[in-house]
């Protein structure tokens, strides 16, 4: 006979390896220290931040507009801001970007 049988190779044990798992690991590791993490620091900084606003403080909204703040409403979670001469506008707190300083008046 000139063609050879053909036999099936005889594998190792099929189950579980643990080093396969490692790089998706390593992955989440990286993710968490890179990415959630400093994220939940920030967002925790920016609540802080919206807790603390008050009567005077000159705010930035999420829309870029630029005001004093005229009057707080805590059972609201609103703020009445005032961006021009007799132009005030009522503001959610969660709508606040930044506060840029408090004002001298």
């Amino acid at each position: 006979m000139l063609i050879s049988p053909a036999y099936a190779q005889v594998g190792g044990a099929g189950g579980f390896d643990l080093m396969a798992l490692a790089p998706l690991v390593l992955i989440f590791v990286v993710f968490y220290f890179l990415l959630i993490r400093p994220q939940q620091k920030r967002m925790k900084e920016h609540k802080a931040m919206l807790s603390k606003v008050q009567r005077n403080d000159r705010i930035v909204t999420n829309g870029g507009l630029v005001g004093k703040v005229a009057k707080v409403h805590d059972e609201r979670d609103e703020l009445e801001v005032d961006i021009a001469d007799n132009v005030r506008v009522t503001v959610r707190r969660s709508m606040i970007s930044e506060v840029m300083s408090k004002s001298d008046s």
